[in-house]
């Protein structure tokens, strides 16, 4: 049970989180094996370290993801009782808000990146993929690009929760509903 309540939102948000990354994930994995996925730029010839190189970055793309839970999760309040020395002690709010705050900026302004891109907005130059292929590449990096706002939404609910007395109904004097 987390400290306050959590808003249904954001545990709809943090479960959305590793779904959005999970399309441009797999979108990775074929430029592993030296498929261009339609792309016209000039790949250069196929590497062996590529193999390791994509798959750990779609993995840690997808554990990082993950980790976006434990803003709405007991273990992103309290140290689990498991870990040793530092079981049950209280986290301090600012090491998961300092991250997650970083975090949320930098993918947020790839939102904005993608979004000036697909409405052609400024000194815009089209991605080099071949028709078909350029849809698809929107696609994936759009919902992609999704996760930074959404991620400082989450930052945010759960500054109010952990910071802010009176938040979600689970202030003094008022216990937080069950989760």
């Amino acid at each position: 049970m987390t400290e306050r309540t959590v808003p249904p939102w954001a545990f709809a948000a943090a479960r959305a989180i590793p779904l959005l990354a999970l399309p441009v994930c797999l979108w990775r994995l074929p430029y592993a094996f030296g498929y261009d996925m339609g792309s016209t730029q000039e790949l250069g010839p196929w590497q062996w370290w590529m193999i390791p190189y994509v798959f750990g970055l779609s993995v840690l793309s997808e554990v990082f993801c993950l980790l976006c839970s434990g803003l709405v999760r007991p273990w992103g309040e309290t140290v689990p009782a498991w870990v040793p020395g530092l079981g049950g002690r209280r986290i301090p709010p600012a090491v998961a808000l300092v991250p997650s705050t970083l975090a949320a900026l930098g993918l947020t302004w790839l939102f904005v990146d993608w979004l000036r891109s697909f409405l052609r907005i400024g000194d815009y130059v089209r991605p080099p993929y071949d028709d078909g292929w350029y849809e698809l590449a929107m696609t994936v990096s759009g919902l992609f690009s999704l996760i930074g706002p959404l991620l400082l939404a989450l930052t945010f609910a759960y500054y109010r929760r952990r910071c802010l007395p009176g938040a979600y109904g689970g202030g003094p004097g008022r216990p937080a509903r069950q989760q």
